[in-house]
């Protein structure tokens, strides 16, 4: 998918573009998102570089993220996939909106189109993704999406001095496509 791609829902999925900082920045500033972040994006240098690195992870193929955005081009999330195992066939999915596109489905049926992409065009065959369980809006756009929950792992991150057990979800290419 190297251009924008139509979802069935009106949203549309793109790779990221350098054009594209100052939605990442003030996506970054909104409360909670540095969890996201793999690096701080508190500044539009900070926001340039994180593309950067999304568009330098598509060229060596070791991961694909994408813009989410409506009909306007503006994004509205992300959704990605990385940590990939050819031998395996898997991939780590992973994903985040704005305030404004949360509560909407946004999230859900970008994982969705994402999961259908990786399966089709990359032949994976295992998709993971994981959320505290403290975040049942992340539950329910995985489930959604069509990841069934397989077990919690303890204590698995750190913010702030405080540990937090993930439930792990799963989605396989021989799964039903989730409506």
């Amino acid at each position: 998918m190297r251009e924008r791609t139509a979802l069935p829902t009106g949203l549309f999925l793109r790779p990221w573009a350098r054009s594209d900082a100052p939605a990442v920045l003030a996506a970054f500033a909104e409360p909670l998102m540095e969890r996201q972040a793999d690096a701080p994006v508190t500044t539009a240098a900070e926001a340039e570089e994180w593309i950067l690195r999304r568009q330098r992870q598509w060229r060596q193929e070791t991961g694909y993220a994408f813009a989410v955005t409506g009909g306007d081009d503006v994004p509205l999330g992300g959704v990605a996939v990385g940590n990939l195992d050819p031998r395996h066939g898997t991939g780590w999915v992973s994903y985040w909106t704005t305030t404004a596109a949360r509560g909407r489905g946004t999230a859900s049926h970008a994982c969705r189109g994402l999961a259908d992409w990786c399966f089709a065009e990359l032949g994976l065959f295992r998709l993971e993704l994981g959320h505290r369980t403290d975040n049942p809006a992340s539950c329910r756009v995985a489930r959604a999406a069509g990841f069934a929950p397989e077990g919690l792992q303890r204590q698995k991150l750190a913010y702030a001095g405080t540990r937090y057990d993930v439930e792990l979800h799963a989605r396989l290419a021989t799964d039903p496509r989730p409506r």
